[in-house]
């Protein structure tokens, strides 16, 4: 079986800065920042966690994602605070990334939950609450394993409704997009993809819209006109792009690029500066 996360994660990595280790005590308000999303750990509580209207306790360890920029207050024991891990995440492309846009806006998930993380979380803890040498470049790639493996939970428990992530959690839409993912410039038909699916022609067309929202079509040109996207961050020319991503030339990417994002893609890389 292909892999549903190494070609997404390759093509749109997310990294990680952790920004606290330690106890957190009192009222801390984080801003929303730029772009940022940020991951919290939660080794020893409680915390009581406010944003916009809603609340909720944590009183076991816990992992808190903000998969997009949101702003949220913890409200701790102001002399003994909660242990707890904090790290920035960056989405390359940010709201475009087709990870943080498929993802839910906040997510909790108890840390004993979490399949095979009770190591990373073990070691992460130990690094991040000493003063060693190479510390935080060490932290900050174990926070990255973590989101892997959220992602990886996410998938595999079904919990994500709708979008990308719902598709590659399927037993069989997943290959389709997998084949897309990794061929993007391929002139896909939709009997190759039901094909690549192991299912009918009219079964597939009819659960991909239902499980993704789209058609396979139109999941197609959105990730092309993704990685379009993130060839113009890197200034490379449209021409190139065009061939890269399955157009056969600057002005049908044009069409398309106009159609999934509203501005030809030179306005669209000068809106960005």
């Amino acid at each position: 079986m292909a892999d549903r996360l190494a070609v997404l994660l390759e093509r749109f990595p997310v990294t990680a800065e952790v920004f606290h280790a330690g106890a957190l005590c009192g009222v801390n308000t984080l801003d929303a920042n730029g772009d940022l999303g940020q991951l919290h750990l939660v080794r020893e509580g409680p915390v009581d966690v406010f944003h916009g209207p809603e609340s909720l306790r944590i009183e076991q360890p816990s992992l808190l994602l903000y998969s997009r920029p949101m702003t949220h207050r913890f409200v701790t024991d102001p002399a003994r605070g909660a242990d707890m891990a904090c790290a920035n995440l960056r989405f390359e492309g940010g709201a475009q990334n087709p990870i943080a846009s498929t993802l839910p806006a906040f997510s909790c998930l108890p840390l004993d939950e979490i399949a095979g993380a009770s190591q990373v979380l073990g070691l992460l803890f130990e690094e991040a609450f000493e003063q060693r040498c190479g510390r935080i470049a060490l932290v900050n790639r174990l926070f990255e394993v973590v989101m892997i493996q959220i992602l990886r939970q996410l998938m595999e428990s079904g919990d994500v409704k709708g979008g990308m992530l719902a598709g590659l959690s399927h037993p069989r839409l997943r290959n389709a997009i997998v084949a897309m993912h990794e061929a993007p410039a391929k002139e896909w038909t939709l009997d190759e993809l039901a094909g690549a699916a192991g299912m009918s022609r009219s079964v597939f067309a009819t659960s991909f819209r239902e499980t993704l929202g789209v058609t396979p079509g139109r999941y197609l040109q959105g990730w092309r006109v993704g990685l379009a996207q993130q060839a113009l961050r890197r200034g490379r020319p449209l021409k190139t792009i065009a061939t890269e991503v399955g157009y056969g030339s600057e002005a049908a990417l044009s069409r398309a690029f106009k159609a999934q994002t509203g501005m030809p893609p030179r306005q669209w890389r000068e809106a960005q500066k």
